[in-house]
């Protein structure tokens, strides 16, 4: 499920926390990144809960209309179709799905105003109303339909992103991606695959497709980054102080820092992934984790650093402004 540009990124999170802190041990920091990590496959089964819900919602809507004392012959005559789909139904009865969601706790029950102010706007668009004046129905009908509503409708929630981050501080910034998770569960069950928990690393899928085929851990990859990280912080650090002695180090932001670590620490240690890969991923990390100010002097010494060049010329590079912030806060999503 989770690939290499997401687990770069789940440790950057926990390099920058120790940025902060500096008292961090090993364990802590995987212990942090084993969390962060599985924490995107659970909410990747929260939000595949979300369709039965809505579901209902809209046949609550319908029967609530059609008992009004002046209901309209509309409403009288509302279309099941929605609220009795066959995806919803799909999931209701698939064992495997109902007991990953029930283990984990989960409910909807109490987020009947995000349901109802999302079948507000789903109501509201031309492709629900397409699906609805299309007489014939289908199993592969209601997953397309459930993926254009994944797909446009709650990236952006502001409500739903407080929802969950009141429910997991992990959550922060993986919704997109578990989004597209979701996504694809519907393309496979409109095939015919049906559901399965994902794996929880890209590799472990490889493996899966391919028994036979020479796939490294993607676990291994991302804990023996972590830690490695961890070790090279300070060494790294020093050096970039010591390249620029008009830089007071207090000011070198802890978004930055993690940046360089991690970039130098993947050189190190993995040899076998190409330099060019490495600097390309770090410096794609950095455009959403640092400033813009920022950014120039990150990507200048981060490229010096994985080179093992000489950081002489590093007093060349701009340095960012006193008030520019620590990082963008958002993060890059993809397949």
């Amino acid at each position: 499920m989770l690939n290499r540009r997401i687990l770069r990124i789940k440790a950057f999170k926990v390099i920058y926390a120790y940025a902060i802190r500096e008292d961090m041990t090993p364990d802590e920091a995987l212990s942090y990144l084993d969390k962060s990590c599985e924490a995107v496959r659970d909410l990747y089964v929260f939000m595949m809960g979300m369709v039965s819900p809505l579901s209902r919602e809209e046949g609550l809507r319908i029967e609530a209309a059609k008992g009004k004392f002046s209901a309209t012959d509309e409403e009288l005559s509302a279309s099941d179709k929605f609220s009795s789909n066959a995806l919803a139904k799909y999931l209701d009865e698939d064992i495997d799905f109902t007991k990953q969601f029930s283990a984990r706790k989960f409910s909807w029950d109490n987020y009947d105003i995000f349901l109802r102010e999302l079948l507000d706007s789903v109501r509201g668009k031309e492709y629900y109303s397409r699906y609805m004046a299309e007489p014939s129905r289908s199993l592969t009908q209601d997953c397309r339909l459930f993926s254009k509503i994944y797909e446009t409708e709650l990236d952006e929630n502001p409500r739903l992103q407080g929802i969950l981050e009141d429910m997991n501080i992990y959550w922060v910034d993986d919704l997109a991606y578990a989004l597209s998770w979701c996504c694809r569960s519907f393309d496979d069950i409109s095939k015919g695959k049906g559901w399965a928990l994902p794996e929880l690393y890209m590799s472990d899928v490889t493996r899966r497709r391919k028994p036979s085929a020479d796939v490294e851990s993607d676990s291994d990859f991302v804990h023996k980054l972590t830690v490695r990280a961890l070790s090279a912080y300070k060494r790294v650090f020093d050096r970039v102080v010591a390249s620029v002695p008009n830089w007071d180090k207090d000011r070198l932001f802890a978004a930055d820092m993690a940046i360089l670590a991690l970039g130098v620490a993947e050189r190190e240690n993995f040899p076998q992934i190409p330099m060019e890969v490495t600097l390309n991923e770090w410096v794609e990390i950095s455009k959403f984790y640092c400033s813009p100010k920022s950014r120039q002097f990150v990507n200048g010494l981060l490229d010096k650093l994985v080179k093992g060049k000489d950081l002489k010329e590093a007093a060349s590079i701009p340095l960012p402004s006193e008030d520019t912030p620590a990082q963008d806060n958002k993060e890059t999503q993809t397949d």
